[in-house]
């Protein structure tokens, strides 16, 4: 009542009785033997915590890289070589998930899914993108995950992985890609196409952005049955591809009702300054 400090409860105790109490303990004794497993198996868990935010930043940037190579097939005078890059750029992706699949061996993989997930949902755009430039469709999960499964044969040295010994291990695991890392690697996917139906119109290319359009409704059609029931991550990506959407078809509209009279190497200057004004009206409402 007076305003001075309240004194702390082990306060009450002399110093000289707490330290007491610390030698008198037991250090072999089974509570403390308990105490200490379970602080092993914690940074055992927080070590292997790390390696994966790790691998999943490398998986991110070197997917990354990949979809920034294809945006040249567009451009390119030879895309195959385009094509052919990005999949020995993937196989390295691969590889590092595989580092991720050995990390994951006999444990649950959602205990450590916010560590791997950004990673994952870079690498299912860039595979998503690249699968459309080959045929104009969207991947499966299904086959998206059957490429993440590895095998004996194909094993690497890894020096992150927790078990060195070969027999604790299996001849063939995987890794899965979950149904809400997909959705969330195709909502970023309309993005990366939002740009090729850009780069497509300045290189010449008309028939592109209404392939994309149809394309892009399609996956808007899809994103919308699923609405606020699906996980809160998917529902707030669904506003992003909506911009995406109306980009694509704000360049449809030009190209199908001035695309004669406005000169084929000015509807890229066009079309960009459009977009910077959907931009700033969506900014502003």
């Amino acid at each position: 009542g007076s305003g001075g400090f309240r004194k702390r409860k082990h306060d009450n105790f002399p110093h000289g009785q707490r330290r007491e109490e610390k030698e008198n303990v037991n250090p072999s004794s089974a509570l403390m033997t308990s105490f200490k497993s379970f602080q092993l198996e914690l940074d055992t868990r927080h070590d292997k915590y790390e390696r994966l935010v790790k691998l999943s930043r490398d998986i991110t940037i070197e997917s990354k890289r990949t979809i920034f190579l294809l945006h040249r097939f567009t451009s390119a005078p030879n895309g195959e070589e385009i094509l052919n890059e990005s999949e020995v750029k993937l196989d390295a992706v691969r590889r590092k998930i595989k580092q991720v699949a050995q990390e994951l061996i006999g444990e649950d993989m959602y205990q450590f899914h916010r560590a791997i997930s950004p990673g994952l949902q870079e690498y299912v755009e860039a595979v998503s993108f690249q699968y459309f430039i080959k045929t104009r469709s969207l991947i499966s999960v299904e086959e998206i995950n059957k490429q993440l499964i590895f095998t004996a044969e194909d094993r690497e040295e890894t020096t992150n992985t927790t078990s060195n010994s070969d027999e604790k291990q299996p001849h063939a695991w995987s890794l899965k890609v979950t149904p809400v890392d997909y959705l969330l690697g195709v909502a970023d996917l309309t993005g990366e196409l939002m740009r090729l139906c850009i780069s497509s119109v300045g290189n010449g290319d008309i028939d592109t952005p209404f392939e994309l359009s149809h394309f892009l409704r399609q996956i808007y059609d899809g994103f919308t049955f699923i609405g606020n029931t699906g996980p809160y991550e998917v529902s707030k990506k669904l506003y992003t591809l909506k911009q995406s959407l109306a980009k694509v078809e704000n360049a449809c509209y030009t190209l199908k009702v001035r695309g004669s009279e406005i000169p084929k190497h000015m509807l890229a200057d066009v079309f960009s300054t459009k977009t910077e004004l959907i931009d700033q009206e969506e900014s502003l409402s």
